[in-house]
């Protein structure tokens, strides 16, 4: 097995260029969620940096490229604000636990790979991913409401939503007119100079240059809530971003915490393991080729683990730099590692340039991404979607945006699991016949036909077909209602692969009624394992599967004898 998977040096030259078409993309899209997160701009810097080597190093899909991501921006943001909200005179302890919870992420996703649970990602229903998606991305823009007009970003979606009449009626006018800029940009730039030169680039470089013409060169800082400020006339800026190669930290305890930071953690690991393996699905689809989904979940759990070892942000496959680095010409995990140094490389020199970014321009690339997140294509079928569908999507969507994330993908899938549950029985029930009279019953042969035939209604047939599960249970013996005036009941297994605890009890229930009415019930057509099952739920005694297991010609002749001789 390779170390690498999916390593060669066959299209070098493509890698490189992707690597590098990726890293210019990525570069503003990591500062803007470092700074939407809470935990600075140099966080989103080392969050791509170690997410994108090691992930790619390690990872199961080639050509992605992988760094923080809207969905796990939006999951760090709460993380983060909460655990530093709980020590106020001690906030670097609080950022400190909530980077461990980064580590405890990456380390489940660690598992999830080893236990090889990625092919059950993949069992999520589209609606149930399509309203997570798109609440993720209503989420990012209302967190982006203050930063476009110039105020502080506030720390949930609600908050945002309320607070927008009082920014709408005071507008910093300068840091908006740079959101404005910023927003003409990526929406509007040409697509010939977007394949020159990504419109999140050409918005950061546009932007921060205009303003800095605009202001002049002197930054000033200044405390507001407890939180420093640093301003370039009347925008605010990133101001001061380390340089250098990070330190590491060691995790960071606490035991009457440790309880909400599991879970956090876990929120962490899942939706990183699905924002990733929706994107190997698009790279799949892109290069036609197949991940391997659980290789891909280690490698996104180690990137994760070392990413909040070393205060970046937690990351997953990112979908634009994944298709930007494919397009580009990138088939290896050499683009994907290529990428993450290249940012190295500028996180090393580059934070004296760095510290003039205002904010609002981060604001604006940022609502792009939210715009890109949300599914335009399920919502333009709404009209021809199906209803249940529709309505399992936006309860998804609006309980991700107003309740919690994890809640709305518990709920979203228990919806989906009820109206699956539903199909299965009505088409178990469906499968289900039970005729006195061969001509509503084509499956017999000329013989069986003419035995229930000759027996003039005496003998009812019920033959039941596929995996008899929970759900039709009740709808076995709603089957049989109606029918009064035979004397025998033959119940055909032959077509029943398998059978679950609670059909065992409704074939019971079955039974039982009709011999309590005294009529003779017959099983036929019984398999191995079904017979078993019958066997060790009480059903049937193991005297008589010889009869359970006979062909239903036999089992036919041998009830036609019997209502003879009665």
């Amino acid at each position: 097995m390779q170390w690498v998977h999916g390593l060669h040096f066959n299209n070098l030259r493509g890698d490189i260029y992707g690597g590098l078409t990726a890293a210019v993309v990525a570069l503003p899209l990591a500062l803007a969620m470092g700074v939407s997160s809470g935990a600075g701009p140099i966080a989103g810097i080392y969050g791509a940096i170690f997410v994108g080597l090691f992930a790619a190093l390690f990872g199961g899909t080639p050509s992605q490229v992988s760094g923080p991501t809207g969905p796990m921006t939006v999951v760090m943001a709460v993380i983060f604000t909460e655990y530093t909200s709980m020590f106020p005179d001690d906030p670097a302890y609080g950022a400190s636990l909530a980077f461990t919870i980064v580590i405890m992420g990456g380390l489940f996703q660690i598992l999830f790979g080893i236990f090889k649970l990625g092919k059950y990602i993949n069992l999520i229903p589209h609606p149930v991913t399509s309203g997570f998606m798109s609440g993720i991305g209503v989420i990012i823009i209302l967190l982006q409401i203050g930063p476009l007009f110039g105020h502080m970003s506030l720390s949930g979606p609600l908050d945002s939503l309320k607070a927008a009449p009082q920014i709408l009626e005071n507008p910093v006018y300068a840091a908006t007119m740079v959101s404005v800029l910023a927003l003409i940009i990526v929406y509007l730039l040409p697509k010939k100079i977007n394949a020159l030169i990504p419109s999140p680039l050409f918005a950061l470089i546009a932007g921060t240059l205009a303003l800095y013409l605009w202001q002049g060169g002197d930054i000033v800082s200044s405390v507001e809530n407890g939180r420093t400020i640093y301003k370039l006339g009347e925008v605010s800026v990133l101001g001061n971003i380390p340089t250098g190669f990070p330190s590491p930290q060691l995790p960071v305890f606490d035991i009457t915490l440790i309880a909400g930071m599991i879970k956090s953690a876990l929120i962490l690991a899942a939706l990183g393991s699905i924002d990733s393996l929706l994107t190997s699905l698009v790279a799949d689809s892109m290069t036609r080729t197949y991940h391997e989904s659980n290789r891909e979940l280690v490698g996104q759990g180690i990137g994760n683990t070392l990413s909040g070892f070393f205060g970046g942000l937690p990351g997953a496959g990112a979908t634009m730099r994944t298709v930007v680095n494919i397009r580009a010409g990138g088939q290896t995990p050499i683009s994907g590692a290529l990428h993450a140094l290249v940012l190295l490389a500028i996180v090393l020199g580059a934070g004296a340039v760095a510290q003039y970014i205002p904010h609002a321009l981060l604001a604006g690339i940022l609502i792009k991404v939210g715009t890109d997140i949300i599914d335009w294509n399920y919502l333009k079928r709404l009209r021809h979607a199906p209803k249940p569908g529709v309505l399992i999507m936006f309860t998804v969507l609006f309980s991700t945006v107003f309740v919690d994330l994890i809640f709305a993908v518990a709920l979203g899938m228990i919806m989906a699991s009820f109206l699956f549950m539903q199909r299965m029985a009505s088409l178990q029930i469906d499968s289900m016949t039970a005729v006195t009279s061969p001509e509503d019953i084509k499956h017999l042969s000329d013989e069986e036909s003419a035995l229930l035939d000759n027996a003039n209604g005496r003998i009812l047939y019920f033959h039941i077909s596929g995996p008899m599960g929970f759900a039709a249970a009740k709808g076995m013996a709603r089957r049989l209602v109606g029918f009064d005036g035979y004397d025998a009941l033959i119940i055909d297994l032959s077509d029943v692969p398998q059978i679950d605890f609670t059909s065992t009890r409704a074939l019971d229930d079955i039974i039982h009624d009709a011999r309590d009415s005294g009529r003779e019930v017959y099983l036929t057509g019984c398999r191995d394992q079904i017979c078993d099952m019958l066997v060790k739920q009480d059903v049937i005694d193991a005297g008589q599967l010889k009869q359970a297991k006979q062909s239903l010609l036999d089992t036919l002749k041998h009830a036609s004898q019997n209502i003879k001789d009665h």
